[in-house]
């Protein structure tokens, strides 16, 4: 799956804004070398390394065949840097809408439930457990609209949550709430994540159905 930059989470590193780029600059090596780094579009990592001495690029680091301690030192504290800087302020893009992205990091940052890809033939979709337990409280899917009964072939991105059983068929009258999608619709329910209904009452089903997950068998 494709990783984007999160662009918040480049400010935060230390990414100034330049032009249509972000930009970021790190002295290694004692000094004595500046790794400048470039993100393009979000997702192109561009590099350049130089040599304070002589003030022009080195490369020998990217020459896989290069060996020796010196470009091995320079080679690692290079690798070391990108590698955080993938980490800490890059993501996974399986999801189009923002309201995923936004319960994703609700979930994140509240539970500590990191998204998980289960399924390589079905990169787009996610689910979100509990950590103690690790049983599911969120599924989040990307599904053709036809496929909840909507009149549309599109593709729509929703999210399937615990609810109470004998409350199922009272929310179910409500809008913006559907038959749960490929989960046990006795238990759960579907919420089309289009912006009809606001991201605080998703949040509070989200708490609810993590509750809900503690209990379960």
């Amino acid at each position: 799956m494709k990783k984007k930059a999160n662009i918040q989470k480049l400010k935060d590193y230390g990414f100034k804004k330049d032009k249509d780029k972000y930009s970021y600059s790190v002295n290694i090596m004692n000094g004595d070398f500046t790794l400048n780094i470039d993100i393009i579009n979000e997702n192109e990592i561009r590099t350049e390394l130089i040599e304070k001495a002589f003030n022009e690029p080195y490369t020998l680091h990217l020459v896989e065949d290069a060996q020796g301690t010196f470009v091995g030192q320079i080679r690692e504290q290079y690798e070391k840097i990108i590698d955080e800087i993938k980490e800490k302020c890059f993501e996974i893009k399986a999801f189009e809408w923002e309201y995923s992205y936004k319960i994703l990091d609700y979930a994140k940052e509240k539970y500590n439930s990191p998204a998980e890809y289960l399924w390589e033939k079905f990169p787009r979709n996610a689910v979100c457990r509990r950590q103690d337990n690790e049983k599911w409280y969120f599924a989040l899917l990307s599904v053709q609209g036809s496929k909840i009964g909507l009149k549309t072939d599109e593709i729509i991105e929703l999210v399937d949550l615990r609810v109470p059983f004998a409350e199922v068929p009272n929310l179910l009258k409500q809008p913006n709430i559907y038959p749960a999608y490929h989960m046990n619709k006795k238990h759960w329910i579907t919420i089309i994540l289009d912006g009809s209904m606001s991201l605080d009452e998703i949040y509070k089903f989200i708490d609810r159905s993590y509750e809900l997950a503690k209990k379960s068998s």
